[in-house]
């Protein structure tokens, strides 16, 4: 086990709605306090004692895993600093708070108030200048571009997941029932429409299984560049979404029709909170760097 040396400082320093108290050991948000483990920390604890400076990973090596202590270094800095991320909401690709610097180390961004004085990073004072002079009264955890409280990005992933197993559940079962599909087409349509109706099915669904297991996976095991390929496949994902907002009518013998109108005009919103979800948890960084290493 590592002996970490202590942070000297004052003991309670905040960033954003966080505390972090130094002395025990503890992270808080809006008075909650938070899971986070000692080695996470007790990074967190160095990188806030420094906001706006560059912390290398020898750095890190020197204060918190002794010479003496015999453990992955690499793979045990990877893990605090996602632990840190998860517990901040924080994203690697566009960070509010924990900056990667690839191969170098990492910098604390946010501004850090501690023993009454507010400090903010370089960035930030140049940002700061080019608005006007009035103060920005905006809370730092809202987003940029949505100009909306920044949900836990967990929350946000998850919701996201749960669509594309709602459409995973859609291609399916159409394939699998393509018999019953046929039939309720040539009810409402003529022979050849209805065939027309059933290959779509099957064309789009044999699409759309790869394409939401991409997407599925991506946002499970928090893929960095998903909000980029995102964006790219948007123009792709919007037609099939609302071609398939139209598969309550499938059943509509079982519900009716104006529950079927009511079923598609709630899909029609779908893949706008599909992009909207990856904004909030993927937002994208024009002036960031173009490569950041997601788990460096």
């Amino acid at each position: 086990m590592s002996t970490p040396q202590p942070i000297t400082g004052p003991r309670i320093v905040r960033f954003g709605l966080f505390e972090a108290d130094l002395q025990s050991g503890e992270l808080r948000k809006n008075g909650v306090r938070l899971r986070l483990q000692e080695q996470p920390f007790q990074v967190l604890a160095l990188l806030v004692s420094r906001p706006g400076e560059v912390v290398t990973r020898e750095q890190l090596r020197e204060k918190l895993w002794p010479a003496d202590t015999f453990v992955d270094f690499d793979h045990s800095l990877n893990t605090a600093i996602n632990k840190i991320r998860e517990a901040l909401g924080d994203s690697a690709s566009n960070p509010r708070f924990v900056e990667t610097l690839a191969r170098r180390g990492y910098r604390f961004i946010a501004p850090v108030q501690r023993g009454g004085s507010l400090e903010r990073t370089a960035n930030q004072a140049a940002q700061a200048s080019a608005h006007s002079p009035q103060a920005d009264t905006r809370p730092s955890d809202f987003h940029s571009e949505l100009e909306v409280p920044v949900p836990h990005r967990g929350i946000t992933r998850g919701l996201f997941t749960l669509i594309q197993a709602m459409y995973l559940v859609f291609y399916v079962v159409a394939l699998l029932r393509w018999e019953a599909v046929d039939h309720v087409a040539s009810s409402f349509l003529a022979d050849g429409a209805a065939l027309a109706v059933v290959m779509v099915v099957w064309i789009t669904g044999l699409t759309g299984i790869p394409l939401r297991l991409y997407l599925f996976n991506s946002a499970a095991f928090d893929h960095q560049q998903l909000g980029r390929n995102f964006r790219r496949l948007f123009l792709i994902i919007l037609p099939l979404d609302l071609l398939w907002a139209t598969a309550p009518f499938l059943l509509v013998h079982q519900i009716g029709t104006g529950a079927a109108f009511a079923a598609t005009a709630a899909l029609l919103y779908v893949p706008f909170s599909e992009r909207t979800l990856i904004r909030l948890a993927y937002p994208s960084a024009p002036n960031r760097q173009a490569t950041i290493q997601a788990n460096s």
